[in-house]
């Protein structure tokens, strides 16, 4: 039988890259889908993509900054598809420039980094918390190495402090929500080939090759590597674990 038949899984930024990948997974473990994404047509692909393997799946725009906004699609998830019991916080983006650099650019970065990993997390978590009691559900956050370390190209001070947070508010929301029976996990993914890094994969060859040689299964990850513990942490075959982060980097932290 399937690993999720009978949920209902509400992923952020699943219009693309890993998002997309954990979307297309679920819905072949039986679940139905809720598309989050600020991006449309990427939205709509990933929908015609599960529902082209026959799958089910619902597209709701989402900025995942807008705090208001996050709180009135939950209740439209919840009244027109149900109550969400598994939720992947997905949704993020990185820059690598030096703190040190233009102010101006400095503080965008900063603003918009922390706005979308951190307070995204934040506010998408708190607007699908209703349902998620009802339903005992489980939260994926997708947390990196860098909710470790610092990788070693030293750029990337907004990104690694958003990651980090991300992890302290795995295990702050694994120990406050575990007495309504829902449980909270991350996932840390090393360096995936993703449409989001692909610019900075193709101009900086460097970057690339820094990674992989801290990395001893000598590859770059696939989105689809990051399914199978995202599968894990919604399914219960997981559900004693609560507060923990899987890594899924290739081995790089052990370098």
């Amino acid at each position: 039988m399937p690993l999720l038949t009978n949920h209902i899984a509400a992923i952020t930024g699943a219009g693309s890259g890993i998002g997309r990948a954990i979307a297309e997974g679920y819905a072949r473990e039986g679940a139905r889908i809720v598309i989050l994404d600020a991006d449309p047509e990427g939205a709509k692909e990933t929908q015609r993509l599960i529902t082209a393997a026959g799958g089910k799946a619902d597209v709701f725009r989402l900025d995942v900054t807008d705090r208001e906004a996050a709180h009135k699609i939950a209740d439209e998830v919840t009244t027109k598809v149900g109550p969400v019991s598994i939720l992947v916080n997905n949704a993020g983006i990185n820059r690598r420039n030096p703190i040190t650099g233009d102010d101006a650019a400095v503080f965008k970065d900063w603003d918009d980094i922390i706005s979308i990993n951190v307070m995204g997390v934040f506010n998408v978590t708190h607007a699908f918390l209703p349902a998620l009691r009802e339903t005992k559900g489980r939260i994926v956050n997708i947390g990196s190495i860098q909710s470790f370390v610092h990788v070693r190209t030293p750029n990337s001070a907004a990104y690694t402090t958003s990651k980090h947070g991300v992890l302290g508010f795995t295990k702050a929301m694994a120990a406050e929500l575990g007495k309504f029976g829902v449980r909270c996990n991350a996932i840390g993914p090393g360096l995936i080939e993703t449409p989001l890094n692909a610019q900075a994969r193709a101009n900086n060859p460097e970057l690339v090759r820094i990674f992989l040689d801290h990395t001893p299964l000598g590859r770059p990850g696939k989105p689809e590597d990051i399914v199978g513990p995202a599968v894990f942490l919604a399914s219960d075959l997981s559900q004693y674990v609560t507060g923990t982060i899987v890594m899924a980097d290739g081995g790089y932290r052990t370098i």
